[in-house]
């Protein structure tokens, strides 16, 4: 028998995959409740923030729907049409935030130490462009890329400029699209609004100590926006 390529597989997807047999051999019933995100985190050993990204990634994939303020539950398959499927490299919004944190951490740092006038007004302007589109109901992604990106172009290194520019073509992908249409409203990206502000400043001060502790605090209230209770979560 030929050899078979072998791909390390994201935790998320070992999750989903986990659940996925469970529902197919019916442990677990079309109209049924799953158990809680902590029960599942629990027998599984792994993290909620994995389980979250696992049932979003199912969602997807028309296996299980999500009721705000009431759980998540098991679709009938029997009568539905093929659903999209995640990509093997898609990334989890839960996991990227944590590498942004790490990453972005740094390149805040080194923003504050080599930024020069245009950077800073590049900077001020995806700020002021957030606001407008906030101000008007429009999610400011736009706006919000530009920031990260007129951050990372001040330091002048084109593998850190890739290396975010890919985790922003991963904010755009189908798992962060789905988990931030629960979590993102116009109140939250108010509040991310003001932790660009203070990135914003803290790089203008050329402070490289304050403008990292900025963008880990934005990350770090970033990962609990989208770790919050799904009784938080907005309605439809």
């Amino acid at each position: 028998m030929p050899l078979q390529t072998v791909e390390p597989k994201r935790l998320y997807r070992q999750i989903a995959e986990q659940l996925r047999s469970l529902i197919s051999q019916g442990e677990f019933a079309a109209g049924t409740r799953l158990p809680a995100e902590r029960d599942l985190a629990k027998q599984l050993g792994v993290s909620r923030p994995s389980v979250r990204e696992a049932l979003i990634a199912m969602e997807v994939e028309g296996w299980v729907e999500v009721r705000t303020g009431s759980g998540v539950y098991v679709l009938d398959r029997s009568s539905r049409t093929k659903a999209p499927q995640i990509a093997p490299t898609e990334w989890g919004p839960l996991e990227l935030i944590r590498a942004r944190r790490v990453v972005e951490g740094e390149i805040a740092s080194m923003a504050a130490a080599l930024a020069k006038r245009k950077d800073m007004t590049a900077m001020r302007l995806a700020i002021d462009a957030m606001k407008s589109d906030a101000s008007q109901g429009v999610l400011p992604l736009e706006g919000d890329r530009a920031f990260h990106t007129a951050i990372v172009e001040a330091c002048g290194n084109v593998v850190l400029l890739e290396t975010v520019q890919s985790f922003w073509d991963s904010r755009r992908g189908p798992l962060f699209t789905r988990l931030g249409g629960y979590f993102e409203t116009m109140k939250s990206w108010q509040s991310a609004i003001a932790e660009h502000e203070a990135i914003y400043a803290a790089i203008c001060a050329h402070d490289a100590a304050a403008a990292r502790a900025a963008m880990h605090a934005h990350m770090d209230k970033s990962h609990a926006r989208f770790s919050a209770s799904w009784r938080r979560a907005k309605t439809n």
